[in-house]
């Protein structure tokens, strides 16, 4: 008699935990339902837009709590994570209003005030914005705190060289079982700090803390992204001194105060990639308007070598299949400029479908392939390598957790059932179904929501063939 194999409480929990955060994520913008029925096999054709970056917007909402003046917000995204932001800013009495232009946020920090630690902790859900808030609240409060980080089940992120960092700022860190309380009893000084990576989480971290900050701060080993470039914008709009320097180095030069800003937000680069990928791997044809070329060379380049073909144009990027077979490729993961972690997962589909073997190092996030069980599920063929594969001819410095994925095509992929894991493991998702033949089942839809705004429209601005109760 076979004896019965009990799932882990642990693991149980987890999958709770998860779906909860979906349910959560996909109310915020109003998808009524968690799950959709692709019909797979046609092409996507057509125009979509893309509006402001989802690692920009929320960061830029929070930067509006330094200035002394309301803030005006454009581009701003329909996603969830900003709907956490805004509860956040409510709940310290920023006032927020919506102007009668889509996307257009103005925020007024006139009251900002402390607020209670457990309507923090309901409004974060597994957001891990709220990290963001101490610096701007020390300065603004002398005090903060921030409930237990989530975040997509990508990777161990710690906030460690967040917590260094403010700390190195003057700030007293207390660990509560609740979360972490912070306080500033002397005020926030300028600092000298060097990160191990360059994390884009803690170098808006160091910008956020360090613009109202007595004295000089220096920044070495920063992320340079554009959206890091487009924080610093507003930074310098609100009245701050800062100045990127060659390799990795912002010096900030701490102001008296701050006032508001004006500012559209950069453009969504990764959800543009992630419908570049789509248009390759259903060998459609899809307009991405707002799309930039300067921010997407370097995928740009890799849908070239693959055997994508883009045109771009004052107001986006045209992004389509050519015919013929799509190539194998070996892609390096890396912070900007080189290849951003956040386009692999999308593209790994489209690379199913490439004539031989192609192989990604993730050298980002250490545990970014887990997706690839659903698609080998749905008949392609990923070997993951947990200890990462040796490459002499790599450019990236191998990091000691990285994993690799070696994919074989092209494969034909069939319909299945499948529950989305994380916002790019999601939306990959997707196109797996969309590319497949016969009918997939996607659930926990609600977690695609955190980065994709309208998801569900575009697709049926596309053309896609799908049942979606909502």
């Amino acid at each position: 008699m076979s004896q019965k194999t009990e799932t882990p409480q642990s693991t149980t929990d987890a999958t709770d935990g998860l779906k909860q955060d979906a349910r959560k994520a996909a109310a915020r913008v109003g998808l009524t339902s968690d799950e959709i029925l692709i019909n797979g096999g046609r092409p996507l054709r057509g125009r979509i837009e893309v509006r402001g970056a989802k690692n920009l917007a929320p960061k830029a909402m929070v930067a509006a709590l330094l200035g002394k003046t309301p803030s005006v917000l454009r581009n701003v995204p329909n996603v969830s994570d900003i709907r956490i932001v805004a509860g956040l800013l409510a709940l310290h009495g920023v006032q927020i209003t919506r102007s009668d232009d889509p996307g257009e946020w103005h925020l007024d920090p006139s009251n900002v005030e402390q607020a209670h630690h457990a309507d923090i902790d309901a409004h974060a859900g597994s957001s891990r914005i709220p990290i963001l808030f101490c610096g701007p609240l020390l300065h603004r409060l002398g005090e903060a705190f921030i409930p237990d980080l989530g975040g997509c089940r990508i990777g161990d992120r710690p906030i460690d060289f967040h917590l260094e960092a403010l700390r190195k700022f003057g700030a007293v860190v207390e660990k509560l079982p609740s979360g972490i309380s912070l306080s500033a009893p002397d005020g926030l000084h300028g600092a000298n700090i060097e990160l191990p990576y360059p994390s884009v989480g803690a170098t808006e971290q160091v910008l956020l803390t360090s613009v109202l900050a007595k004295g000089q701060t220096e920044l070495r080993n920063a992320a340079i992204e554009p959206e890091i470039i487009d924080l610093i914008c507003i930074l310098q709009k609100m009245g701050a001194i800062i100045t990127v320097e060659p390799n990795r180095v912002i010096f900030i030069e701490g102001v008296e105060e701050l006032r508001g800003y004006d500012h559209r937000a950069i453009f969504d680069r990764n959800e543009a990639a992630s419908w570049a990928s789509a248009a390759l791997a259903t060998r459609g044809d899809v307009f991405v308007g707002g799309a930039k070329q300067e921010e997407m060379m370097t995928f740009l380049n890799v849908f070239r070598k693959v055997g994508g073909d883009f045109d771009v144009h004052d107001d986006g990027i045209r992004f389509w299949h050519p015919g013929g077979e799509l190539k194998p490729v070996t892609i390096e993961t890396d912070v900007h400029p080189g290849f951003m972690t956040d386009w692999q997962q999308p593209l790994v589909v489209a690379l199913t479908q490439a004539e031989g073997t192609s192989t990604i190092h993730e050298t980002v996030y250490e545990n970014r392939f887990g997706f690839t069980d659903a698609l080998n599920q749905m008949g392609a063929d990923i070997e993951v390598y947990k200890d990462g594969l040796h490459d002499d001819a790599r450019r990236v410095k191998r990091r000691e957790f990285e994993q690799a994925a070696v994919i074989t095509g092209p494969s034909p992929l069939s319909g299945a059932e499948i529950e989305v894991p994380d916002l790019r493991g999601g939306f990959s998702y997707l196109i797996a179904g969309l590319t497949a033949e016969g009918q997939t089942r996607v659930t926990n839809l609600g977690i695609i929501s955190r980065g994709y705004e309208n998801f569900i429209e575009k697709l049926r601005l596309l053309g896609a063939d799908f049942v979606y109760e909502g």
